[in-house]
């Protein structure tokens, strides 16, 4: 746990975080192109979703890892030299395909860790450790990066490499907790089971739905928010901006555990989407030097909702399964974010960066639907196991 905790740090110390929208768009000249690195990266990771996560499942956690953490750094090089959109355009398959290894292995590596020693039910409050981790190390991360960024985005990109390359010598330390549930080597019958996991549950169905469309529009849109905090803050305090949500967001992860045990988890997932709405578009509406720090405190709730979501993915996953099930949701999650990445991309180009991100926020009230029928369905469900 304390390796995955550091492997959370490592990759939450990105100094080209809060600056990559502005350098992409410095690198291509377009609003539409900067973003499309950010839907390569997705596709890219939703074309690698399926096998990654079959192989984690037959292969091991530990292996699955350390490739992870090769192809990040990779990636970083690929980002750094950005001579032009080609370089880019390779950095972002890269991303890709080292998410897709991520997306589902991490959470199953941290589950059958605890669960070998019999601690599952502590997994809400170590997936709060590691998210906290990662986004106190984002945080200082985006103050250092904007500040670099005012002086080279070269420096920022090249020192952000380090961090990746650390995480991959890490990955060598992790150790391998055999998969007793593991299926027959055929990768067809695996995805066709964990499909079929998918159909028959309709918590999963609403989740994954609900999971798919709010991440991709509200990722697509905090990716895209740099260029419309440029726009009201100077390049240095940039940073700025992203840190106030990433201190925000690991409060959240420190607190997420003891949430949890007062509120009930959909409670706080529904909590959250309408809280988030509400404050984002009044700051997009109206937008004044306060409109960056007012977004900012929707990341409170980023971080016990992340936990939430996660948690109640890991208690329906069949264990046979979990990293090829989990890899299915990144893979919708991915193919959305790259959709709507070029969708706000273009509309900027078209409009202007506030319009684009009003847009997006708009059509994310299909998620606050999606999770209120979501809260329905478990409401139900207790009321039935307690007859």
């Amino acid at each position: 746990m304390k390796i995955l905790t550091w492997q959370g740090f490592l990759v939450g110390f990105n100094l080209w975080a809060p600056i990559m929208a502005i350098y992409f768009a410095k690198v291509t000249g377009s609003y539409v192109l900067s973003l499309s690195v950010f839907s390569i990266a997705m596709i890219s990771s939703a074309v690698f979703e399926i096998p990654t996560g079959v192989f984690s499942d037959l292969i091991g956690r530990r292996y699955t890892t350390i490739l992870s953490g090769l192809f990040l750094t990779l990636m970083g090089v690929a980002y750094a030299v950005g001579l032009n959109y080609g370089w880019l355009v390779v950095g972002a398959i890269l991303e890709g395909l080292a998410r897709a290894l991520n997306s589902g292995n991490n959470n199953a590596l941290l589950y059958d860790s605890l669960n070998k020693s019999d601690r599952k039910e502590e997994l809400e409050k170590y997936m709060g450790y590691i998210g906290a981790a990662e986004q106190w190390a984002s945080g200082v991360a985006a103050i250092l990066g904007g500040i670099l960024a005012a002086i080279s985005f070269k420096l920022a990109m090249w020192l952000s490499v380090i961090p990746l390359l650390l995480c991959f010598i890490t990955s060598w330390w992790l150790v391998e907790v055999e998969n007793t549930n593991k299926g027959e080597g055929n990768v067809y019958l695996h995805l066709k089971e964990s499909l079929g996991n998918f159909i028959k549950n309709k918590k999963i169905r609403l989740l994954s739905l609900s999971s798919i469309i709010g991440f991709g529009l509200s990722e697509a849109g905090f990716q895209f928010r740099s260029v419309f905090v440029l726009g009201l803050w100077p390049l240095w305090a940039v940073g700025i901006a992203q840190m106030l949500s990433n201190v925000g967001a690991a409060i959240g992860f420190g607190w997420s555990g003891k949430l949890i045990k007062k509120f009930k988890a959909a409670n706080i997932l529904m909590f959250d989407k309408i809280f988030s709405k509400i404050i984002d578009l009044v700051a997009l509406i109206f937008p004044s030097v306060a409109s960056p720090a007012l977004m900012s405190t929707t990341s409170l709730l980023y971080g016990p909702s992340e936990v939430v979501e996660n948690s109640l993915f890991q208690k329906e996953f069949s264990d046979k399964q979990r990293a090829t099930m989990g890899s299915l949701n990144s893979l919708g999650r991915s193919i959305f974010f790259a959709i709507a990445a070029l969708g706000l991309g273009w509309l900027a180009d078209l409009t202007s960066p506030r319009v684009a991100l009003i847009g997006g926020q708009i059509l994310g009230i299909t998620s606050v639907w999606l999770t209120w029928k979501l809260l329905q369905v478990i409401r139900d469900s207790n009321q039935e196991s307690c007859r």
